[in-house]
């Protein structure tokens, strides 16, 4: 990867880390070129929005690495109620991982920047869609009506993201181990 690029992928991987934690406002720019390492010139050179178009490349990034985990994790299972655990357990390590300092990879930015903001709140839009059509996906698989499995699967993603809220403030995964069992049990 050529120096350009490393510098671009470093300011979007640092952007998103640090919305993650600390919410879009509480973001400067100059503490994201710190912690990037990147030069000064290329945050305006990629991204000449300034911190509105970092924001939409680290939602689009946060959200295609939450389907991609997602698909793997669609691969290896037989069941919904096995994905929603397993996606339970990432979501948990991950918190865990993070000391509970961190909480949805994309929700932070949204809550702060939509709908007013279209750019951020269409890729939010999208990323939320995909999860989504992943998760509803195994439920059809496993037999439920197209109609119904959007709404599960809907159902799982607002039950997550409220999950990893309640997690973070009780610096626990057990709110979200909770949500795949409850959401299990809808059978």
């Amino acid at each position: 990867m050529s120096r350009a690029a490393l510098h671009k992928e470093n300011l979007v991987q640092t952007a998103m880390r640090l919305f993650r934690r600390q919410g879009f406002a509480a973001t400067g720019l100059q503490q994201i070129l710190t912690e990037s390492g990147a030069p000064k010139g290329s945050l305006y050179h990629y991204f000449p929005g300034g911190k509105d178009a970092l924001a939409v490349a680290a939602v689009e990034l946060a959200g295609r690495l939450i389907s991609e985990e997602l698909d793997r994790l669609a691969q290896q299972v037989e069941s919904p109620e096995a994905l929603l655990a397993a996606y339970a357990d990432t979501l948990g390590r991950w918190m865990e991982e993070g000391s509970f300092t961190s909480g949805s990879p994309i929700t932070t930015v949204l809550l702060e920047c939509a709908p007013q903001n279209e750019a951020v709140t269409a890729v939010g839009r999208a990323a939320h869609d995909d999860w989504i059509r992943i998760i509803a996906e195994v439920y059809r698989t496993a037999g439920l009506e197209a109609e119904e499995a959007q709404e599960r699967a809907e159902l799982a993603i607002i039950s997550f993201e409220g999950a990893l809220i309640l997690a973070r403030v009780r610096e626990s995964a057990a709110p979200l181990h909770l949500v795949a069992r409850r959401l299990a049990g809808l059978g």
